[in-house]
């Protein structure tokens, strides 16, 4: 179901580059800014004094790790949501996650959230490992994911333009994959509000939020 990977990307854009011209802003739910908090603690506990996010949105993340002297760098597909970031005073720019325009080990942390819930299961490995690449050793990755029961689909809601592609991973699936690149120290789930609280689906999904925190190995392979 999933299309190519040009036109996914493309799909993800125009989605997100209409909502940006919305002017709406998405504020995270009360139990991700939880973890965002607890995400910055953790960085200043370590030391690490700078933040890349994958899937910038209009940027609300990134002012509070600024806000909390965490030096950030953020990348989003779509222009319109990197221009609404840069409006912020936030450095973003157009990338994708499959190739991020860094150099091997540039960021000490990572934040990407409801962002790698677009990768097909078919390119997710090799998404993970571009994120790495990106890592320092040892560096703390922290994701946030909806949750499904390891089925690939449109989302039904998305009735203006061309529906945007999840692949919906169930826990079980989510510790497998992203074992695979690194050792799952923190993993935390809580169920779908209503409102602002809800995921995507329009309710036709069964769905809890996944948040995990992924310590990439000590030495490179």
């Amino acid at each position: 179901m999933e299309p190519a990977t040009g036109d996914a990307e493309r799909r993800l854009a125009d989605f997100y580059n209409r909502r940006a011209a919305s002017g709406a802003d998405h504020p995270p739910s009360h139990n991700r800014v939880e973890q965002r908090d607890r995400f910055i603690a953790l960085l200043k506990s370590e030391g690490r004094h700078s933040v890349l996010e994958v899937g910038t949105g209009t940027g609300l993340d990134g002012l509070k790790f600024v806000e909390a002297g965490i030096h950030y760098t953020g990348v989003d597909l779509a222009e319109g949501q990197v221009r609404r970031a840069r409006g912020r005073g936030l450095d973003v720019s157009v990338a994708s996650a499959r190739a991020l325009p860094f150099p091997d080990g540039a960021f000490p942390a990572v934040w990407t959230m409801s962002t790698l819930l677009h990768i097909p299961a078919s390119d997710i490995d090799a998404v993970l490992a571009e994120l790495v690449r990106v890592s320092t050793p040892g560096a703390p990755i922290a994701v946030g994911l909806w949750s499904g029961e390891d089925e690939e689909v449109l989302n039904p809601e998305d009735d203006d333009g061309e529906p945007r592609f999840f692949s919906r991973r169930s826990d079980a699936t989510v510790r497998e994959v992203f074992g695979r690149h690194g050792r799952i120290e923190d993993f935390v789930t809580w169920p779908e509000g209503t409102g602002a609280e809800s995921g995507p689906g329009a309710g036709h999904w069964t769905q809890h939020y996944q948040f995990l925190v992924l310590r990439t190995p000590s030495s490179p392979n």
